[in-house]
Formats: structure tokens, C-alpha cells, sequence
């Protein structure tokens, strides 16, 4: 844990198989104090699917009914040459990306033989405030196959989750 009266600025990684992912807004309209604890925002997929693609047009349209007419991101794959060691934090959406991520993780510990400066890889749910019996957070509920719905679903969770992680980094827990 981090000293509360002194939080490290973070850098943030968020990882889902397809990249349908968001948090910039939160943080842009954030007070000054938090946006300087936040030095990149990013999102990657575990899988190539989308790569070089804009946001899936059900997702502009969600955010764009929430308020959010700015946000501009090409997908891209993730990383683990790179990303482990850019990212301080790296957030995955569901157990799927997050078994992958803390698989590609101990291959990349292992090739450097530490993993001193690696991120840490967590579920983004781990700050929904509800555990499953398998003990993690929630999964964020991937949109992709179903109805509409599921964007307005699936934003509603990021936006909870970004907020915890914001007051949890705030108060110097995560940094």
C-alpha cells in the first residue's frame, strides 16, 4: 500500500478479448489532483480480431447517450514484450483475459528471471465491491453477440469500476 498522503501516479491498461473498453471520461473530467494520477490510459485485446478498428459502432452509441462524444481509439493487440513493463496497472475484463494475462505474465517473469517494474494484473471487477464464489470480482459482461442492452450494461459497469479504482488510487491504496 501506498502512502495516502502521497499517491504515485499510474499508468493503466485495460484488456478484453475483442478491446471494447473505456475509462478516459471519468478521468478527464476528473479534479487536476486525480488526472496527475493518471499518466496513460490504454486498452488492447488479448485476441487480433479488431485490430486497427474503431470502437464497435453500438459502443460509440452508447457513450454518445451518455455524454461522451470525444473518445477516439484504434484496437490493438495486446503486448507482453512491452505492456507488462509500461503498465502499472492491467486490467482485465473477464477470467478468460485474466487467466491469458497472468499466463502471458509468468512467461515474461520467467524470460526476465523477475518481475521487478511489471504490472499488476488484476480483474477491473475486483472494484465492483461483489466477490463470486470463486472469490474474484465481477466480469464485465461482454457485449459483442448480444442486444444493445448489453453496451448500456457493460458501460454502467466500467463507469462503477473506474470510480472505485479512482478512490482507491485517491486514497493512495493501489499506488
Amino acid at each position: 500500500m501506498g502512502d495516502s498522503a502521497t499517491p504515485k501516479p499510474v499508468a493503466v491498461l485495460f484488456v478484453c478479448l475483442g478491446n471494447i473498453c473505456v475509462f478516459q471520461s471519468l478521468v478527464t473530467s476528473s479534479s487536476p489532483s486525480t488526472q496527475r494520477l493518471i499518466t496513460t490510459i490504454d486498452s488492447s485485446g488479448t485476441g487480433a480480431y479488431h485490430v486497427g478498428d474503431a470502437p464497435d459502432p453500438r459502443t460509440m452509441a452508447t457513450l454518445k447517450q451518455n455524454g461522451i462524444t470525444n473518445y477516439k481509439h484504434a484496437a490493438r493487440k495486446f503486448a507482453p514484450a512491452s505492456d507488462f513493463e509500461k503498465f502499472d496497472y492491467i486490467l482485465a475484463m473477464d477470467d478468460s483475459n485474466l487467466e491469458d494475462l497472468e499466463d502471458l505474465r509468468r512467461r515474461a517473469v520467467k524470460r526476465k528471471d523477475g518481475d521487478e517494474g511489471f504490472g499488476k494484473v488484476m480483474l477491473f471487477g475486483e472494484f465492483g465491491g461483489k466477490v463470486r464464489r470463486s472469490g474474484r470480482g465481477e466480469e464485465v459482461q461482454d457485449p459483442y453477440y448480444g442486444a444493445n442492452d448489453g453496451f448500456t450494461t457493460a458501460y454502467e459497469q466500467a463507469v462503477k469500476f473506474s470510480k472505485v479504482f479512482l478512490e482507491r488510487l485517491e486514497r493512495g491504496e493501489l499506488s
